[in-house]
């Protein structure tokens, strides 16, 4: 039986180069965010996703509910913040920025 000839990978060769993206901090992630992530997660210490399954886990990252995109109001709005533990919060960006297979949707598609 005949052996089957290898693939290339058209995917990778016809997909653009990825922009670089900025480092954390240029993104707005600095000393400032860590503190006030470290004091909102204090007062919220449980993932809202695991409670409203019936779990409780414990809330290890902030996220912004809508992506701020750049926008330093969106981005220091406490009520656009959420405690999620770190398996909720990586569901959640892949869903919003096309990770794990999942189709980058409208609105989204800029998200750095």
């Amino acid at each position: 039986m005949p052996h089957r000839p290898p693939t290339i990978r058209l995917r990778l060769l016809l997909k653009p180069p990825r922009q670089a993206r900025p480092s954390a901090s240029k993104r707005g992630y600095d000393r400032r965010w860590q503190r006030a992530a470290k004091a909102y997660l204090r007062a919220h210490p449980l993932c809202i996703m695991c409670k409203q399954r019936g779990s409780t886990r414990a809330a290890t990252v902030v996220d912004h509910i809508r992506p701020h995109k750049g926008d330093a109001v969106l981005f220091w709005a406490e009520a656009n913040w959420q405690p999620l533990c770190a398996s909720h919060h990586s569901s959640k960006t892949a869903r919003e920025d096309g990770g794990f297979g999942y189709r980058v949707r409208g609105a989204n598609r800029d998200a750095a």
